[in-house]
């Protein structure tokens, strides 16, 4: 268990770039999407109930955001192969990239301790981090939760 407190990335600050492969083992990078606004959640483990129904609740808003010009990364530890599983089977429709050592998570503040029934374990920190088209934080949010989030998402962003 680190003991290290996780930094939370800031309004303003850039945000890091990285290379992750998606649930067909494709590379994307972060810089594929510069000039875009680009939301990029953190998510513990695909096709579990929380992580379920953030994730849908993404694809069911994906049209209303991206028609007010944000695209949408959700990235998890999980291996590309749980996350084609998981893409397929809840039909989702935008990218799932996997961050097996977690070092992304890491860069962004997103992987830390935290309480899992009543255990203080090591894993991601739900968390969501909106970058501008330049790459910069223009929101970072942790320990979010995932019904409602969406939504507040929306509204906070303006959409």
């Amino acid at each position: 268990m680190s003991h290290n407190p996780t930094v939370k990335l800031q309004p303003g600050t850039q945000g890091p770039d990285f290379t992750l492969p998606d649930a067909e083992g494709k590379p994307v990078s972060l810089a594929d999407y510069r000039g875009k606004n680009v939301i990029v959640y953190f998510y513990p483990k695909a096709a579990t109930p929380g992580c379920t129904t953030e994730a849908c609740d993404f694809r069911d808003n994906l049209s209303s955001l991206q028609g007010s010009g944000y695209q949408v990364l959700g990235i998890s530890p999980d291996a590309p192969d749980a996350l084609a599983d998981f893409t397929g089977d809840f039909a989702l429709t935008f990218p799932l990239l996997a961050d097996e050592d977690h070092a992304v998570a890491l860069a962004y503040g997103a992987w830390g301790e935290k309480l899992v029934d009543g255990e203080v374990t090591e894993g991601i920190v739900r968390s969501t981090v909106v970058l501008d088209p330049e790459g910069k934080v223009r929101l970072a949010q942790y320990q979010v939760k995932p019904q409602g989030h969406v939504a507040a998402l929306k509204e906070e962003l303006g959409v």
